[in-house]
């Protein structure tokens, strides 16, 4: 039996756990399952891997992406360039080619090799590409976590500057009061990062000015449950584009698999 799992904490309800139940049984994927792994701790995550030695491949939610990296002995470059993990393909030493550059895990015991990648670009990338416009310039990101570093990643990779966007001052990024008119005419993507608005949150939305928006913004939301958020509904009031999550899930969940089965 291959097995394949979800770190994170809390996980009260998944995507990727339904997607791929209902994906092994369309496909006639047998011998194969997927389930939620509750880790509370990060550093109980050793003694996950030894203890489940029919692990194929795991996938990584909050708030685990950047913490797992401390455990695994190579990344690919899309994950070392994005700085956070969200996909670990778990193999024999023997099978492990030289493709990637690490230090040896003190994880395994030298039984197995983990290897770290970042899907979570792929999926953005691949979903927000056919919305952009070229008076799409600049970009604001809502939150700073590990979802933020794929985001920022792809905007670097398509040449369009970004701002980040916290509750706290900091160099190089606005508070959500500095946010203005002024900011909102220049910045006209706006990606929300953070799990503000997610079910059954659902009365909750970053705080941004929403009487600036217009039709020339783009308004993409990370949550995909409820399929439109409070944010991307005021946004859709305004007359911008709007795009949930979800098809960045689907994407990022095939390219795991692609990941797993390589």
């Amino acid at each position: 039996m291959k097995k394949f799992g979800l770190i994170g904490y809390p996980l009260t309800h998944s995507f990727s756990e339904k997607y791929f139940t209902e994906k092994f049984e369309k496909e006639n994927i047998n011998d194969t399952s997927y389930s939620l792994i509750t880790l509370g701790n990060i550093q109980d995550f050793p003694e996950l891997i030894k203890n489940n030695p029919d692990l194929s491949g795991i996938n990584v939610t909050i708030p685990y992406k950047i913490e797992v990296m401390q455990f695994l002995d190579e990344l690919s470059k899309e994950a070392e360039g994005v700085g956070a993990v969200n996909c670990i393909k778990i193999c024999t030493r023997h099978s492990v080619n030289s493709l990637f550059s690490g230090e040896l895990c003190r994880v395994n015991e030298k039984k197995y090799s983990l290897i770290g990648y970042n899907t979570d670009a792929y999926g953005f990338e691949k979903s927000i590409s056919p919305l952009l416009k070229k008076h799409h310039q600049k970009a604001l990101i809502l939150g700073n976590g590990g979802a933020a570093k794929a985001i920022q990643f792809v905007f670097k990779k398509l040449k369009i500057p970004f701002k980040l966007v916290s509750r706290k001052a900091a160099k190089n990024m606005f508070t959500y009061g500095q946010l203005n008119q002024k900011v909102l005419k220049e910045y006209q993507i706006i990606v929300n990062t953070s799990p503000l608005g997610t079910y059954p949150d659902v009365d909750a939305c970053p705080d941004i000015p929403y009487e600036f928006l217009t039709p020339q913004h783009l308004l993409y939301d990370l949550v995909y449950n409820p399929e439109e958020t409070l944010f991307l509904q005021k946004g859709k009031e305004k007359g911008a584009v709007t795009k949930n999550g979800a098809d960045m899930l689907v994407l990022q969940a095939e390219k795991s698999w692609e990941i797993w089965n390589s």
